[in-house]
């Protein structure tokens, strides 16, 4: 039999956590969500919990940072589909627009979030992860260009529209039926960006 160390015991515990917390706060919401019922769901005790993480804040947002590693990633593998940066981008909006049509990140990213971390916290963390796709994809479809320097601001832009188009899908009462309006919106509003 092999013996694990104590840093993979302890990364293994670190990621049931975080797994059973990303399912249960997306599937119940932060305040219906007791930390004792995520140890439990990762077959760990609350004092493990609280070892690792230090309370359900903290707990909530490595949940929140594993949300935006998992839209990132696949933001990135459809992103890097497309021949031209343009294209890219347009599918990158419409691929984040349908990732708000999950409940769980829906629940987790959108409407708990900036109320447990505060706005400035989840602003933060978004950008470290989506902002920084944006630039890169602007600055692929910009080289060249003699308005280069317009990329952070356009990078910004796009980025505040996809949220609040996000935090829209989050709120309506018929988030499928909206998607295509918004994708539609974030194409028009990329091809002005464009000319």
């Amino acid at each position: 039999m092999i013996r694990r160390t104590q840093v993979e015991r302890s990364d293994e515990t670190t990621t049931a956590l975080v797994r059973a917390a990303r399912e249960l706060f997306g599937g119940n919401g932060y305040a219906a969500t007791s930390i004792d019922a995520v140890a439990a769901a990762a077959g760990v005790t609350k004092g493990a919990a609280y070892h690792h993480f230090g309370g359900k804040a903290p707990l909530f947002r490595a949940a929140f940072d594993g949300e935006l590693a998992k839209v990132t990633a696949e933001l990135e593998r459809v992103a890097a589909e497309e021949a031209d940066p343009w294209a890219a981008l347009r599918r990158g909006a419409r691929t984040f627009l349908e990732h708000c049509l999950d409940p769980g990140f829906r629940q987790i990213v959108l409407l708990d979030a900036p109320a447990v971390l505060g706005w400035e916290t989840v602003r933060a963390v978004e950008q470290g992860h989506l902002l920084c796709m944006l630039l890169a994809g602007f600055r692929l479809a910009a080289e060249g260009d003699e308005e280069e320097a317009a990329v952070p601001a356009r990078a910004q832009l796009v980025f505040g529209a996809l949220c609040e188009g996000g935090m829209l899908l989050a709120r309506s009462p018929d988030p499928a039926a909206d998607l295509p309006r918004l994708a539609a919106e974030a194409d028009r509003l990329l091809e002005v960006l464009r000319s």
